[in-house]
């Protein structure tokens, strides 16, 4: 396929595996059960998106608890009552805080990628979170005897090594989720906020070389959790010419839900550098209606109108289930988009003659 595409990450769990999660929550099921449930829904995930005809494919984040806290896993420096992210239905989701130092990772991506490679057939592409979002951790009141510089150095540290061991062991691309990128203009209109985010991811994206980066990537979007949206109703405009400031290879943009496309698109074709890639999104993950392939065409006949069809990809406007309990979604619809996703490009792509 000329124009590439590929999916963002998750997909909703399988009825099977939320089952288990909860047994083992409730003390009903054995680490070990549970890891057999994690194994089967893997298997018959990265199954089911080779079914698709992607490309590219991911393990569907199965094993994940979400896609932003997987590196906590275990961590015992922690307390509950953290930064709270509000969405625009109502319902909340709040971030631990660190209580000491040091801060290292629990849990690294490089093993969702070892765990899924037995079984899959084709390219896999690995999300890992952003240092920015990690750089939340951190309360404003500070932690004794471990200063904020300490912490974003150590939080650097452990950043780059989860993208490295990524390459190392064989991704086909690393993506960074960048989603409260757009949030923290919502939090900041100043755009300083921000703008810290895009110099701490780029402390850790400065660290590989211009080849490497090649295979990294950054994914912005509103949020995408139970079927609601965190920052949509941040203008697009303030947020992309910042975004573009970071040293990555790809990027992954939310763009089938955005009200005005046209708009973003005529900033994104201004902003993109030779040797870059820009994947637009041309399925929406909170919407139930499936795209067809020819609206999906047309999207990507639009996106060509502004950005050069050697710097076009495609993609989903986010994960369809970035948290574990996110139930929102059906596996068929998340499978369906993305089958239609791959064929509209592809008729796109004939279309284009690209």
């Amino acid at each position: 396929m000329a124009i590439p595409t590929e999916p963002i990450g998750s997909v909703p769990r399988s009825p099977e595996l939320l089952k288990a999660m909860t047994e083992h929550a409730a003390g009903r099921l054995s680490d070990e059960q549970l890891g057999l449930a994690q194994q089967h829904a893997l298997r018959e995930t990265i199954a089911g998106m080779e079914e698709t005809g992607s490309p590219v494919i991911t393990d569907g984040e199965q094993t994940k608890p979400s896609f932003a806290t997987y590196p906590l896993t275990g961590l015992s420096n922690l307390a509950p009552d953290g930064v709270v992210i509000p969405f625009a239905d109502g319902h909340t989701r709040q971030l631990p805080k660190l209580t000491s130092g040091p801060f290292e990772y629990g849990v690294h991506a490089s093993s969702f990628l070892w765990a899924a490679q037995p079984y899959a057939h084709r390219p896999l592409k690995q999300a890992v979170i952003s240092a920015s979002a990690l750089s939340l951790l951190y309360p404003a009141e500070g932690v004794a005897e471990y200063p904020r510089e300490r912490f974003l150095g150590d939080l650097v540290n452990e950043a780059e090594r989860d993208i490295r061991e990524c390459l190392d062991a064989g991704a086909a691309c690393v993506q960074i989720d960048f989603t409260e990128a757009r949030l923290s203009l919502k939090l900041d209109p100043s755009a300083g906020l921000l703008k810290s985010f895009v110099g701490l991811n780029n402390q850790v994206l400065d660290r590989f070389t211009a080849t490497e980066r090649s295979r990294i990537g950054v994914h912005t979007c509103p949020g995408g959790d139970r079927d609601s949206t965190h920052s949509a109703d941040v203008d697009y405009s303030a947020l992309l010419p910042l975004l573009f400031e970071l040293n990555a290879g790809r990027f992954y943009v939310q763009l089938a839900s955005e009200p005005d496309r046209r708009k973003a698109l005529g900033t994104l074709g201004k902003l993109g550098k030779p040797g870059q890639i820009v994947f637009v999104g041309v399925t929406d993950p909170i919407n139930p209606a499936v795209e067809r392939p020819d609206q999906v065409r047309d999207r990507v006949m639009e996106a060509a109108e502004y950005i050069p069809i050697a710097s076009l990809g495609t993609t989903d406007d986010c994960g369809f289930s970035p948290f574990a309990d996110d139930t929102s979604t059906s596996r068929q619809i998340a499978f369906a988009k993305i089958r239609n996703r791959v064929e509209g490009t592809m008729l796109a792509a004939l279309e284009l003659k690209a």
